[in-house]
């Protein structure tokens, strides 16, 4: 396998997912489910995940990634299938969690093998090329969900969105890429706690950075809208304010791969939290569309490339042979911070408002770039 490979199996695999999420929500509302019920349909896409992804990280460690991303890849196929053939709101019960839960292992998997392609010096070009894959498809699932909707309906919207992980199945039955382990087996024989990871030295400090990080990404996601609302903005000049941040991203993800090489790891994500922080800060005091836009940008551009650096420092401490669970245990967090976010934020927001939810977070962001540095200067 090389990484061309890779991100082509990756922008299919998550186009299919990506559309799977919208149909989901979609048809539920078309079934006039309550908010209540589409916000338990689309929890129930991290929920197995969470309680089953250290199993799942260790379980790609041993078994190489080859098996993992062709269950990770069938699970998603079937949970479209079945969206086809049942095209009932409960049916979607079970369509969320096991397209959620094959995505988890694709994904666990996919960072492996971006791992472990090429050099160690070329994870972070390879982690970026990996996280664009992402971008494109993030933007082609829901795009082409909503044009098969609108075309053929909702059930064969699921079918035709399929399409993307078909061709992977097809392509992974009948050749099986060659991707080296991390590590030695004997690592696998160890009795392995998580607890041991936290005790070598930095690690901690980058899952804290990543955990801040990511319960950034899903506070804007999740305020933003709320905040242009109660300004009185339109939902066409919301969607543009939150498409400027998407633009950035892409555009930074872009790029990363043809300056990687040059670029010190904890320098950017220090670099990324602290404009990240205080551009949360200045959001809520700003009126203005184009500034609000500006804002977005330069948000997007500071979290944009941050996905890539965290995932080669965390694999470059990870122990031999727990690669993939260590990728895991972010993930993990990830989806923790997908749940928890909008409950705890949209709680403070309900109570003080929307000001103090940017603040909070912005702060957070700053304290700890400010703990990253001084952790990295004192070698922890």
């Amino acid at each position: 396998m090389n990484i061309r490979l890779l991100v082509f199996l990756t922008v299919l695999t998550h186009l299919s997912f990506a559309g799977c999420r919208v149909i989901i929500s979609l048809t539920a509302i078309h079934f006039e489910a309550s908010p209540f019920v589409i916000g338990v349909l689309l929890s129930l896409l991290t929920v197995i995940p969470i309680l089953f992804a250290l199993r799942w990280g260790r379980w790609v460690d041993r078994a190489g990634v080859h098996g993992p991303m062709l269950a990770g890849i069938a699970a998603i196929f079937l949970a479209m299938v079945l969206g086809w053939l049942f095209p009932r709101l409960e049916t979607l019960f079970v369509v969320s969690p096991l397209a959620g839960s094959g995505f988890f292992l694709y994904h666990i998997a996919a960072g492996q093998a971006a791992a472990m392609i090429g050099r160690p010096e070329d994870r972070i070009k390879n982690f970026s090329l990996l996280a664009l894959a992402f971008s494109v498809s993030s933007f082609l699932g829901p795009t082409l969900s909503g044009f098969a909707i609108d075309g053929i309906g909702h059930a064969n919207a699921m079918l035709a969105l399929s399409a993307g992980v078909l061709v992977n199945l097809v392509a992974l039955t009948v050749w099986k890429p060659d991707v080296p382990h991390h590590g030695s087996t004997a690592a696998h024989q160890e009795k392995r706690r998580v607890s041991d990871l936290l005790r070598i030295p930095g690690f901690r400090l980058v899952f804290i950075v990543s955990s801040v990080l990511s319960m950034t990404w899903d506070l804007f996601a999740f305020v933003m809208p709320i905040h242009g609302s109660q300004l009185g903005l339109s939902a066409t000049t919301i969607g543009l304010i939150l498409g400027a941040f998407g633009a950035a991203v892409f555009v930074v993800r872009l790029l990363l791969p043809l300056v990687a090489h040059r670029l010190d790891e904890w320098r950017m994500l220090i670099t990324a939290m602290l404009l990240s922080g205080a551009t949360l800060i200045a959001f809520p005091l700003v009126h203005g569309v184009p500034l609000l836009v500006a804002l977005s940008f330069l948000l997007g551009v500071g979290l944009g490339g941050t996905q890539p650096f965290i995932m080669a420092l965390l694999y470059e401490k990870a122990p031999a042979g727990r690669g993939a669970e260590v990728l895991s245990v972010r993930t993990w967090l990830i989806n923790v911070s997908q749940t928890g976010v909008p409950l705890m934020f949209g709680a403070l927001g309900a109570v003080l408002g929307m000001l103090p939810a940017f603040w909070a977070m912005g702060a957070s962001l700053l304290v700890a770039g400010w703990f990253a540095t001084r952790g990295i200067d004192s070698k922890q």
